[in-house]
């Protein structure tokens, strides 16, 4: 029983071979070192955070609308512009470039557009050219014919002294005459020639494409290597404009009146429009015009809407709401107060007050409460149609702190 014994006490034992084996390893440094740097890119991150202006909603201050202006027709249509035009080239040409994308705003006489003008350019230096030698061959014709009334005078005195023959006299007269002829004929091309410098400048600008009036592109139709031209040419492949431009201050609403109603409306009715992007924004309006003519297959009447109030958030093409409304008969003043989302008005111990947002900062202003206006409330204070103020704000907010306006659908 002792042999066996022995052998399993010499299989347990570790020999030198085993004991000289490496230590395993050792992670941990590695773990601790990954933990600290994954510590430290959530706490950069935390700080970015932290150091961020907190993001608010806001609306827009309104004026309220006049007293007495209750609504008595509510009509549809659509924000046109009055000023529109497709800018296109006036002769057919190559577009080599073109400086305008979607969405820019344009100056008058901005360019927009350059076509090939090497042939232009070359009849432009030509008509140089031309009144350049017609101007330099007046100079010729005009010492002609100062040498020709010399020569007048001196054969019209020798032949008074009976030194010279009268025919002398009369080829002298002749001549003189025939450089006067050639002076004029001189003078004539000069003029000539300056008319044709003129039609090849003119043709030279028409390479140049320019915005007739200030305003923003919609519609970018055309691009370099592109054949365009003022006439239609079929087939598809040449264009009939550069680009679109639309005047943003000359937006107005297009609305259809049912015959039946229109005798409700009159022009320089004042009136209110609802954009159906933005329900909450009431724009002031007043009527321009009733187009005089129906359209027999809607038994309705156009109606053409100004706009009182302009900001970039209107677009053409946009679906409106219009209220016209009627007019007070003895005051036409507007009510005392703005008008602001209820939502905007928050509890302090004076009564009410509203964030407002002024430089990318807010400040509390306090407010007193006029009416009630559906969503909206009349209040007075020191807040001004046009400005901004936060909607539904929380605790967190202090005077002077920095916040970022967040884009919204609506006001």
């Amino acid at each position: 029983m002792s042999q066996p014994q022995e052998d399993l006490l010499a299989q347990l034992r570790i020999g030198r071979e085993a004991r000289d084996l490496p230590a395993p390893r050792r992670r941990w440094p590695w773990v601790a070192g990954a933990a600290v740097l994954l510590l430290a890119v959530l706490g950069a991150a935390l700080a970015y955070a932290l150091s961020r202006p907190p993001q608010v909603r806001v609306a827009t201050v309104q004026a309220p609308a006049a007293a007495g202006g209750g609504s008595v027709l509510q009509a549809t249509g659509y924000v046109t512009a009055r000023r529109a035009a497709t800018v296109s080239a006036q002769i057919t040409g190559r577009l080599t470039e073109v400086h305008v994308e979607e969405g820019e705003h344009v100056e008058a006489g901005q360019l927009l557009a350059r076509l090939d003008d090497g042939q232009a350019k070359a009849q432009l230096l030509l008509a140089e050219a031309g009144e350049a030698a017609a101007r330099a061959a007046l100079g010729q014709y005009a010492a002609d014919a100062r040498l020709a009334e010399l020569t007048l005078r001196r054969e019209r005195t020798l032949v008074g002294k009976g030194l010279a023959p009268q025919q002398s006299l009369d080829q002298a007269r002749a001549s003189a005459e025939a450089a006067r002829a050639a002076l004029a004929n001189a003078r004539d091309q000069i003029a000539v020639a300056v008319a044709q410098h003129r039609a090849a400048q003119v043709n030279y600008d028409y390479t140049f494409v320019r915005a007739p009036f200030a305003g923003v592109i919609t519609d970018k139709a055309a691009q370099v290597g592109e054949i365009v031209s003022p006439l239609s040419a079929g087939g598809g492949f040449t264009r009939t404009g550069v680009a679109t431009i639309v005047d943003m201050n000359s937006l107005e609403v297009d609305v259809d009146v049912n015959e039946s109603y229109i005798h409700r409306v009159y022009p320089s009715q004042p009136a209110e429009a609802v954009l159906d992007a933005y329900p909450d924004w009431r724009i002031p309006a007043r009527v321009i015009a009733i187009v005089p003519t129906a359209d027999k297959a809607k038994a309705t009447v156009k109606v053409r809407v100004a706009l009182l109030q302009k900001s970039p958030r209107i677009l053409p093409d946009m679906g409106v709401r219009v209220n016209f409304l009627e007019r007070a008969a003895t005051s036409s003043a507007a009510p005392e107060g703005v008008l602001i989302p209820a939502a905007a008005l928050i509890d302090v111990a004076a009564g009410k007050a509203a964030w407002r947002v002024r430089d990318g900062r807010v400040e509390r202003v306090p407010v007193r409460v006029l009416a009630s206006l559906g969503d909206l409330r009349r209040v007075t204070g020191a807040l001004a149609p046009g400005q901004q103020v936060v909607i539904k704000p929380g605790a967190h907010l202090r005077a002077g702190m920095a916040v970022r306006v967040a884009a919204t659908g609506g006001e």
